[in-house]
This record gives C-alpha cells, sequence and structure tokens, in this order.
C-alpha cells in the first residue's frame, strides 16, 4: 500500500497507540476477523455512516487471514482512499480478555505494519448479536442471514466507533 507521510504507529503492551489525536476526514475500513470468515464494512467520507461489504472466506489467523485483509483494505483504498482501520477486539461479557484477543492484537500489529495505515481496535461485544437482530428484521431466510451477518457485524462494529468518535469518546477498549 502506498506510503502516506504517516508517522510509524507504536505499540505499547497490548494496545496499538498513535491515534489518540486523528482527525482526519475520510473513509475507514473495519474489518470483523474470525477463524472462517472476516466481515468487511466502510465508512462513508463524512464518517457517519458504516455500510456492509462483504465476508471473505478464510483459513484462519494462521492462515491466509493477513493476506486478504491487506488485500481487500488496499482494493478499498484503490477505489477512495482509506485514513485508517478499525478491527474488532474480543472480549468477555465482563470486559476482560478472552483466548482470542491476543490473536486479534498481533493481527492488528501486522496488519497495521502490512498496510501503512492505523490500526484501531475497536470492542465487539455483542455486535454479531445486535447484526443478526437488524438482519432477521429484514431476511427471514436464515441461510442468507449467515452469509451477511460477518459484514453486518463489521458494519456495526464501525458504526459504535464513529458514534464514539463523534460524540468525542474514547472508542478504544485497551484504555479503559
Amino acid at each position: 500500500m502506498r506510503s502516506r507521510g504517516r508517522p510509524r504507529r507504536k505499540e505499547t503492551g497490548s494496545r496499538l497507540v498513535g491515534c489518540d489525536n486523528y482527525t482526519g476526514v475520510g473513509r475507514i475500513v473495519s474489518l470483523d476477523v474470525g477463524d472462517r470468515r472476516i466481515g468487511v464494512a466502510v465508512s462513508d467520507p463524512t464518517r457517519t455512516l458504516a455500510r456492509p461489504v462483504r465476508a471473505l472466506r478464510t483459513t484462519g489467523l494462521d492462515g491466509d487471514a493477513l493476506q486478504l485483509s491487506a488485500t481487500e483494505v488496499a482494493q478499498l483504498d484503490a477505489e477512495d482512499p482509506l485514513d485508517a482501520i478499525v478491527v474488532g477486539l474480543p472480549r468477555r461479557l465482563d470486559g476482560s480478555p478472552n483466548e482470542l484477543t491476543p490473536r486479534i492484537e498481533r493481527f492488528a500489529a501486522r496488519l497495521r505494519e502490512r498496510t501503512g495505515l492505523p490500526v484501531i481496535l475497536q470492542d465487539e461485544r455483542l455486535t454479531s448479536v445486535e447484526a443478526e437482530s437488524r438482519l432477521a428484521t429484514r431476511e427471514k431466510n436464515w441461510r442468507v442471514r449467515k452469509e451477511q451477518l460477518d459484514a453486518a457485524a463489521a458494519a456495526v462494529i464501525l458504526q459504535d466507533y464513529l458514534d464514539a468518535h463523534a460524540r468525542g469518546i474514547d472508542a478504544d477498549p485497551s484504555r479503559s
């Protein structure tokens, strides 16, 4: 991906930093990363609305997830430049890390290195439940909903980030 003259982001502990005062205006892509699929969503240029794009099939975090994600980000960036990537960070309902949390943090760090874009970790608790609920109101066929679920969950993650950012709330769960 092309360089935009951004300073390298540092990683301290388990959270990515470097986006604390990030106020650019442009599109943001969101990824809901799982072991079988990666949901992709993108914001509008004003960072008001998130929309689902697609779900990518993957062989897992230890397989082709990084390559698939970087390729998708590059394609979306070529269509209309992206300013950042939001990656859903899985946690338990009480907010504590689960077994997938450190793997997603490593994935996010590698994605940041690969793309050169800032990567923001966003709490993804209950986003799949919300996405399923929203899809169920429009689509009665469960098989069709299943194919749309990951992209819809990525859109919920991104919309949560956009809404929190618009209100000036720190949306990074690792800072709480």
